[in-house]
């Protein structure tokens, strides 16, 4: 497997079915391998109960997951930007992320 290409990194999406959120897990799945393409080795939509929205990566077979973001203590839904770069700098740190890296030096610097 080409490190560069591939990757045995895991992110997995649960949602909260009673709430109807396959549709924006489904998106956000939809932006990480758009953009991450075989540097992510699956990204898995888990179906949950109870207004779940937790988004996780295994950024390694046999690593403990590391919680991206969960709606009940973060409040809400993630935003793409720092979920990409939380993802990038897991997996792929030497990916450029683009428009989402200006976006986010621009919000460092309190000029947008």
């Amino acid at each position: 497997m080409d490190e560069a290409t591939s990757s045995d990194a895991r992110v997995t999406i649960t949602y909260c079915t009673q709430c109807r959120w396959l549709m924006r897990a489904a998106w956000v799945a939809q932006e990480l391998l758009q953009t991450f393409r075989t540097r992510l080795g699956e990204v898995a939509l888990v179906p949950g109960t109870g207004g779940v929205f937790r988004v996780e990566l295994v950024p390694a077979p046999g690593a403990e997951p590391v919680l991206l973001w969960d709606r009940k203590a973060e409040g809400g839904f993630p935003e793409i930007p720092p979920l990409k770069k939380a993802v990038r700098d897991a997996v792929a740190p030497d990916l450029a992320l683009g428009h989402t890296d200006r976006v986010a030096a621009a919000d460092q610097d309190g000029s947008s």
